[in-house]
């Protein structure tokens, strides 16, 4: 356990503020909202910047090429939402490199089980076809049973979901922030209080 400080106690509310809302609007819109992401991603700079200098800046800055470059990424190779990209971009600010890279790596873990055990749910009480109707992009058929060729809308793609990406990426940093809490992590923005840096001594010249 550690001192919690002013630093401590406005990133885990804008951190905790960020994630709450975008895991509430997703789960209920499947829509991350550019009115939560954007003025989020900008106090990020003024949170990093006003507790740590230039440190913090560009402790933001390498976050936010590792996040969100690699949320563009994979959006642009596989798609999905824009909101999602988004939302990892300026929570990554939030975040700084060392805890962004571990909610990446927790967030994607989280993923992994959490869809098995829902598709294995769904499989087991709807059945293998329904869900293959309801999550698969081929195979899709009509009333009549015939297949159909259409592009999907992008609504479509999102009813596809099995999770809303907030969740993870929520239950990830809820996590970390946890463990930063218990001591058991013990760096990033979370950790114990960072001491400034030393001067170098100055040689006096006689």
């Amino acid at each position: 356990m550690f001192e919690w400080t002013l630093q401590h106690i406005v990133c885990i509310l804008g951190v905790g503020l960020l994630t709450g809302i975008a895991a509430y609007t997703d789960t209920k819109m499947w829509k991350i909202p550019n009115k939560l992401t954007l003025p989020f991603f900008a106090l990020g700079w003024v949170y990093q910047i006003g507790f740590w200098g230039l440190p913090g800046l560009q402790d933001g800055l390498a976050a936010f090429a590792v996040g969100f470059g690699t949320y563009l990424l994979l959006f642009m190779v596989a798609g999905g939402g824009g909101g999602d990209v988004k939302l990892v971009g300026a929570l990554s600010v939030w975040l700084g490199l060392k805890l962004t890279v571990m909610m990446m790596a927790a967030s994607t873990l989280i993923v992994i089980f959490d869809v098995a055990v829902i598709t294995v749910y769904k499989v087991l009480r709807y059945g293998t076809r329904k869900w293959k109707h309801d999550h698969l992009a081929t195979g899709k058929t009509d009333e009549k049973g015939k297949p159909v060729t259409k592009t999907e809308t992008y609504a479509e793609k999102q009813k596809r979901r099995i999770l809303p990406f907030a969740i993870p990426v929520a239950m990830a940093t809820w996590l970390l922030m946890l463990l930063n809490g218990a001591g058991i992590i013990k760096e990033g923005q979370l950790g114990p209080a960072r001491k400034p840096a030393e001067q170098p001594a100055q040689v006096v010249e006689r």
